[in-house]
């Protein structure tokens, strides 16, 4: 199916709309390569979860213009150290802005201002999808809603990122990643057994629905090259946790009774599946079956363990979990990280050292599939960067733009997306309108 804009061929094209296009497309890809070429996006989102979905539609080509606030920009601008070194001697970019806004253009605007207002209006009636994620009612003052965007562009994909939805009795809340974890059950199943419930290291819940609500717009760009017709798609923080909650949700349902609380590393429904300590460290031993349980007895010495009455099975290695799990950890202390990693190479049972994120990233493996790129920042220099990370066979979805500054390409939206003049510019510019 053909996803080229219908604004293509649908409205007047704009005298320097091929030359953005060209510009756009910097770097060395080719553009018929790029699976969304000619969708346009209007991000009108910040933090993590909304820019994290906007970057994946960059990733795979969309044209995709970020708003700011004019002066502040988005809020991650600010959320350091550590900080991009700048070669201007100023105070760098942020890494965690740099992690999700790829592949974008900044426009730095105030919606709050009516000429601000008129200028994303504008832009909606020219672009294939926004994102924004304000509370629930919050851009309706600003003329900014599905419902009055849709009646200038009914072809737009409307997507609300938001903590709690657009209904129920918790709309209004401002929800955050970490505050989702808490509520939505997933602070509660993460931990050591006998230790507190912590959050996961990094914004999982914000991450899970970034990528929800991009498998979405996917869904309704098919959707409206069957029926013209573009909808509003309502994504919550809180749905998408309750999702993600996968089997242990299941369990719940089907059971009718509460989940088994915090295993650490462990799986709640295989023994063996977690970390063990080693001489210098630790390793992750994944035991996942039967098969892969003799495997690693045979590994470790212990032979007669695979037809031990009490392990013979996995429904009993979990019944004696407290019994088997000790044992193998006296058997893993022996030796170290690098001499397990030597003896279990090749035996065909997952298996993993547990590394540190530095590590990660200088893995050979990550390395070879291309999952860190350099690339060269206007004001940092050259930056490193995690690559997107899905391989296709024709297709080249991949970093074509660095993070932008703030407002760097103002100029270039309102001249070439709008048609405006210097003139016109220069004015909204030096009212505050843009930056």
């Amino acid at each position: 199916m053909n996803f080229t804009s219908k604004h293509s061929t649908m409205l007047p094209v704009l005298p320097h709309a091929c030359m953005w296009r060209r510009r756009w497309f910097s770097t060395a890809v080719d553009p018929s390569k790029l699976p969304l070429k000619g969708i346009r996006v209007l991000d009108m989102t910040r933090v993590l979860a909304g820019p994290y979905c906007t970057q994946i539609l960059g990733d795979l080509g969309a044209d995709v213009i970020k708003t700011e606030h004019p002066t502040k920009g988005d809020d991650t601008r600010a959320w350091g150290p550590p900080y991009a070194d700048s070669l201007n001697g100023r105070r760098g970019e942020s890494a965690y802005f740099l992690c999700v806004n790829r592949n974008k253009k900044s426009l730095g605007i105030s919606f709050k201002e009516p000429r601000g207002q008129k200028v994303l209006q504008q832009l909606a009636a020219k672009s294939d999808i926004l994102v924004e994620n304000y509370l629930p009612g919050t851009l309706e003052k600003y003329g900014l809603s599905y419902n009055h965007l849709s009646k200038l562009n009914p072809s737009l994909i409307y997507v609300s990122i938001t903590g709690y939805g657009q209904t129920g009795p918790y709309r209004k809340r401002a929800g955050y990643d970490v505050i989702v974890e808490a509520e939505f059950g997933l602070m509660h199943i993460t931990g050591e057994p006998d230790g507190p419930p912590v959050k996961v290291g990094v914004a999982v819940t914000d991450l899970t629905t970034g990528l929800y609500a991009s498998n979405s717009i996917m869904a309704a760009l098919i959707g409206r090259g069957r029926t013209g017709r573009g909808q509003h798609i309502d994504v919550a923080l809180s749905d998408c946790q309750v999702a993600s909650l996968a089997n242990i949700a299941s369990s719940a349902l089907i059971s009718g009774e509460n989940d088994s609380g915090r295993h650490g590393t462990a799986h709640p429904s295989i023994v063996p599946y977690e970390s063990f300590p080693t001489k210098d460290g630790n390793i992750l031993l994944g035991g996942g079956n039967d098969r892969l349980y003799g495997i690693l007895c045979e590994k470790i010495g212990q032979p007669q363990w695979i037809s031990d009455s009490r392990f013979v099975t996995n429904e009993m290695r979990v019944k004696n979990r407290n019994t088997l799990v000790p044992m193998i950890a006296e058997k893993t202390k022996e030796k170290t990280t690098q001499e397990w990693l030597g003896i279990l190479e090749g035996c065909g049972m997952p298996y993993a050292p547990i590394n540190d994120i530095q590590t990660t990233l200088s893995h050979e493996h990550v390395l070879a599939r291309d999952m860190v790129r350099t690339v060269n920042h206007p004001e940092c220099g050259p930056i490193k960067l995690v690559n997107t990370p899905v391989k296709y066979s024709d297709s080249m979805p991949g970093i074509r733009m660095p993070p932008p500054t703030l407002g760097q390409h103002t100029d270039e939206v309102l001249r070439d997306v709008l048609g405006m003049d210097e003139n016109q510019i220069a004015e909204l510019k030096a009212t505050g309108v843009v930056s």
